[in-house]
């Protein structure tokens, strides 16, 4: 295999507060670790556990691209763009932060807990004009297939981010395989396993596991099980504004 990284699901740092439970891959709040720092352009990648009536206050971002996939219950949303949506399993929201954003996300259920994925990305160009954007997912498209669910155009399918990177959820049954063509050489793929097991080459990555590989051009993934997968396609080479 080309040059990679793996990162197995309890080498991550984690923070119990209670009301909500992190799984950080990379540093963040409290987990420092300075071998995680990113992925290329990939900054944060947060598994949360939010307790039923629970949530994140108005809080400020600027300059990134934050993207939010449910994986469990829903999460109520409120921004200073005058947003107040409900993001539920099988949708995606993106939030590009810009010349700056306040909002707050809140677990509307008094009954059921909220799983969802924060992923931060830095964005190609600082100082953008703030956005936000919502999107219902097709879970037949992902059935044994990449659907793409995030893109760098806003005339593609799924939602976009003022990166170049692409996103794709696949479902897949055991014994599947599939091949992932990169959309831009140049860029790396950070693929996490969601629920199941699968092998690329070499290596077995099992639930909540991932793997950051780069010098690719295309990779293939066998699934050892019924498997549920998020494949990151993003920029190896940071931002000249960070350089």
């Amino acid at each position: 295999m080309n040059n990679y990284i793996l990162y197995k699901a309890d080498t991550r740092g984690y923070a119990d507060h209670g009301w909500l439970k992190s799984n950080h891959t990379f540093s963040f709040a409290n987990y420092r670790n300075n071998d995680r720092v990113h992925f290329g352009v990939l900054r944060v990648l947060n598994d949360d556990y939010v307790a039923p009536g629970m949530g994140f206050g108005t809080h400020p971002h600027e300059n990134m691209e934050i993207i939010s996939i449910p994986l469990m219950g829903s999460l109520a949303h409120k921004d200073s763009m005058g947003h107040g949506e409900t993001i539920h399993v099988d949708e995606i929201q993106v939030m590009s932060a810009g010349t700056g954003v306040e909002h707050s996300e809140f677990n509307p259920s008094t009954t059921e807990a909220s799983e969802f994925l924060q992923i931060w990305l830095f964005p190609h160009t600082l100082h953008v004009t703030p956005r936000y954007q919502q999107l219902q997912l097709d879970v037949a498209n992902r059935k044994n297939n990449w659907d793409q669910i995030l893109s760098p155009n806003p005339e593609d399918a799924g939602a976009w981010i003022h990166q170049n990177a692409w996103f794709h959820r696949a479902d897949l049954d055991q014994h599947k395989a599939l091949n992932y063509n990169l959309k831009d050489k140049s860029n790396g793929v950070y693929l996490f396993v969601l629920e199941g097991s699968i092998t690329v080459n070499d290596h077995t990555l099992e639930r909540r596991d991932a793997l950051g590989i780069w010098d690719i051009e295309n990779l293939s993934v066998h699934a050892t099980a019924d498997t549920q997968l998020l494949l990151m396609e993003v920029p190896m080479e940071l931002p000249s504004y960070l350089q």
